[in-house]
């Protein structure tokens, strides 16, 4: 199976996807290494692996601390390459996405980087600050791999942005629940089913919402509307006071997305 392939079949299990995302080397090597295999313990579906940036754009105040803990801690994108591979090696199965930003990849060279992610187990890309028209290079290398290119889309996108990330993106489409960075918030924005929609109308590939999603009743509300439900900040945030708070959280996720009561 290829990466495209593996993630897609995430999304055919008869239930709503849980995405998890976590900083590799937050709070430590080691520490971020046990955050993962506790969400896949309490069931994710998919795992989105965050590559700390020293300008992470698209991340509110509790990634941005976490990301730049990790790099205070020496993280490189070869690390986190590395981190992948032990992983696997451990017998972490899940698909694994990693999310980081263009420049890092770039001073890899982007060539040697989709090639070695393959190689470390990697399934896709998520590179928030890279629009489909700037990415021949790592789209074209990323088709010769098998790797999926997953590209975001936000409230504000135009019919035409959406229909061309609907052609571009493989794997699934990441939706942007709200403008703004990531973080948890109280309520889930009011348009979003409206935002879904329009999304779907072009598109029969997974969709799969972020950003705000902190609980599991937002999230069994999300399910409602999409595919998949990716959760970040709060994780992020109970990563950086111990693992069994990650276990707590993300079970009380999973449950909400099986239609259990948290």
């Amino acid at each position: 199976m290829t990466g495209i392939s593996r993630i897609e079949s995430a999304f055919t299990q008869g239930r709503p996807a849980f995405m998890p995302y976590s900083v590799l080397g937050y709070p430590s090597r080691e520490a971020s290494l046990e955050v993962v295999k506790t969400v896949v313990e309490a069931g994710a579906d998919l795992l989105e692996l965050g590559v700390p940036f020293s300008d992470p754009l698209a991340d509110g105040p509790t990634i941005q601390a976490a990301t730049q803990k990790s790099l205070e801690n020496g993280t490189t994108l070869r690390d986190c390459l590395a981190m992948t591979a032990e992983l696997r090696a451990q017998g972490i199965e899940t698909p694994a996405v990693l999310m980081g930003y263009i420049n890092p990849i770039l001073a890899y060279g982007v060539s040697r980087f989709v090639a070695e992610a393959v190689a470390a187990g990697v399934d896709g890309l998520i590179v928030p600050d890279l629009p489909p028209e700037e990415a021949e290079d790592i789209a074209v290398a990323c088709a010769e791999h098998g790797l999926a290119l997953i590209y975001l889309l936000a409230p504000t996108s135009t019919p035409e942005r959406i229909k061309l990330v609907a052609e571009k993106s493989s794997g699934f489409i990441y939706l942007v629940s709200l403008t703004g960075v990531t973080g948890t918030r109280s309520d889930l924005p009011p348009g979003l089913a409206e935002f879904v929609g329009r999304v779907r109308a072009v598109t029969a590939k997974p969709l799969a919402v972020g950003f705000g999603i902190g609980s599991g009743p937002q999230a069994r509300l999300v399910a409602q509307l999409a595919d998949g439900v990716i959760v970040g900040s709060a994780l992020v945030k109970q990563a950086g006071l111990s693992v069994e708070q990650v276990r707590r959280l993300a079970t009380e996720l999973r449950e909400a997305l099986d239609g259990q009561e948290a």
